[in-house]
C-alpha cells in the first residue's frame, strides 16, 4: 500500500468515499455532506489517498470550516475537521491507521495545534481515533465530535 498527497484530481473519489462514510448514517440538521468535498482547494484542504497498485482504496482528509457554516464536528474556526473513510472491502486491514498517521503528520507539519472529527457512536473506528488520541468534546443526537490536541 502507498500513501500518496491527494489533490484536486481526487474529488470524485473523496465525494466516493463520502458516501461510504455517511451510508447508513442518520444525519443530524440539514448540514450537506457535499460540503466536505465541495469547492476543493480552499487554502488548507489537505487530503492522503491509501493505493493498492493503482486502485484508490482509502482517503483521509481536513478543512476549515466557518461558524456560519460548520462541518458535523466543527469545534472552532482554527481547528481543521478530518474525514475518513476506506472502501468497505478493505476495512480493519491497517488502511484507516496509515491514512490516520499521515494526515495527522500533514496537520503537525502545517501548524494545526488540534484537529476535530465527527463520529457515529456505533461506529467500531472510535477505538482507532481513541488511541490516536481523540476524546469526545460533545454529543449531538448519536454522534460524537471528537478531538485531538496535535502539539
Amino acid at each position: 500500500m502507498i500513501i500518496r498527497a491527494g489533490g484536486p484530481q481526487d474529488v470524485r473519489f473523496l465525494r466516493d468515499m463520502l458516501r461510504h462514510a455517511y451510508a447508513g448514517v442518520s444525519l443530524v440538521g440539514e448540514l450537506p455532506v457535499s460540503r466536505y468535498a465541495d469547492r476543493w482547494g480552499r487554502p488548507g484542504d489537505t487530503a492522503v489517498i491509501a493505493l493498492e497498485g493503482a486502485t484508490p482504496v482509502g482517503a483521509a482528509w481536513f478543512r476549515l470550516y466557518r461558524r456560519s457554516e460548520p462541518g458535523y464536528g466543527f469545534v472552532d474556526e482554527a481547528t481543521p475537521e478530518l474525514s475518513l473513510a476506506v472502501v468497505p472491502s478493505r476495512r480493519r486491514g491497517g488502511v484507516g491507521k496509515a491514512l490516520l498517521t499521515a494526515l495527522l503528520d500533514k496537520a503537525r507539519a502545517a501548524g494545526h495545534p488540534a484537529i476535530s472529527l465527527s463520529v457515529e457512536r456505533s461506529n467500531p473506528a472510535i477505538g482507532l481515533y481513541e488511541r490516536f488520541g481523540f476524546c469526545k468534546v460533545a454529543e449531538a443526537g448519536s454522534t460524537h465530535t471528537m478531538r485531538a490536541e496535535l502539539e
